[in-house]
């Protein structure tokens, strides 16, 4: 039977790219430098619950950053847009994801996809749900990925034996009332989301959940609210990649998330969600062979929100139908 065009163009990628050994596995949290730099994987999962995957998409690793629009999203449906807004903003940084710096002025962190609005995020959740916040966590994620999700313990244990700069940022956040003094078990829960295992197809299955306007295209179950998902994935647009944001708008053009064990994960709007493993790192914390296999595929289909080609009629809504 004659491959699929998404799948040929998935495993030429692949194939591409694996040949791409730029970069260094992050070792700053010990557990993730154990990883396998050979490691590679694309999958797209589509709105319609097809799912296209090449390379190591079954490899487990944890979601660490990539948790962040997805906890960001309970915190809204929580406590509304008004209230998170007090806690942290969304405008990009234009500095690493753990920078030890506030937003002048309100002190809030600059928006929730870098560590100091995530940790805020968690803590907000944490005040909610209490000791339940995690079980409730995982069963939100369980539902986007469609399976059951757990924790990674041995890397949940080495981020919180060296998660000291992460302490710093919410000692400071409670320093100026962005957090309250429940501050170790919310960063216990911050600890414990990042340590999160999934693979390719998970994050391939939460993306197309947010493309589908919250509802995971394989399982037909509601996960998201659509007025949540939409304030998700601008945040995702404008802030997603670290403080490669900027050129990631200008390449890509759709929202991403990316996250230091080497997970990529983008969302076309109403069409599909994919994502990318490898855990070789540029120098801002995003997978080199992810970076590289994202721009390429979004060129070659037109993904940009700006290009030409992604409209009603677009390349990719065509071959979706074949």
């Amino acid at each position: 039977m004659q491959k699929h065009i998404l799948q040929e163009i998935i495993d030429s990628l692949h194939a591409q790219y694996l040949k791409n050994n730029d970069g260094e596995i992050a070792t700053y949290i010990p557990e993730l430098g154990k990883a396998n730099p050979a490691h590679f994987g694309i999958s797209l999962a589509t709105k319609d619950g097809r799912i296209f995957e090449t390379g190591d998409s079954d490899q487990l690793f944890t979601i660490q950053s990539i948790s962040k629009p997805f906890t960001y999203g309970m915190a809204l449906e929580v406590f509304g847009q008004e209230k998170v807004s007090q806690h942290v903003g969304v405008e990009p940084s234009g500095d690493a994801f753990n920078s030890i710096e506030l937003e002048s002025g309100t002190n809030r962190p600059f928006n929730p996809m870098v560590n100091a609005g995530a940790i805020t995020v968690s803590s907000l959740l944490y005040q909610h749900y209490g000791d339940e916040a995690l079980e409730v966590m995982l069963k939100r994620f369980s539902d986007a990925a469609g399976r059951e999700l757990s924790v990674d313990e041995a890397v949940y244990e080495s981020e919180a034996r060296t998660g000291h700069r992460n302490r710093a940022i919410a000692h400071l956040l409670l320093n100026f009332g962005m957090v309250d003094e429940n501050i170790e078990p919310a960063l216990d829960l911050y600890f414990k989301q990042c340590s999160i295992l999934v693979n390719c197809k998970d994050l391939a299955v939460m993306s197309a959940t947010l493309s589908n306007l919250g509802k995971n295209p394989v399982t037909s179950k509601e996960v998201y609210e659509i007025t949540c998902v939409r304030n998700m994935l601008s945040i995702m647009l404008t802030c997603g990649m670290y403080d490669y944001s900027g050129q990631w708008a200008y390449k890509v053009g759709i929202p991403a998330k990316s996250g230091v064990s080497g997970g990529v994960t983008a969302v076309v709007n109403r069409q599909l969600g994919l994502a990318c493993y490898s855990p070789k790192l540029d120098s801002r914390g995003n997978s080199c062979r992810g970076i590289d296999a994202c721009i390429s595929l979004t060129n070659e289909l037109g993904l940009h929100a700006f290009d030409c080609m992604n409209i009603g009629s677009s390349y990719l809504k065509v071959i979706l139908e074949e």
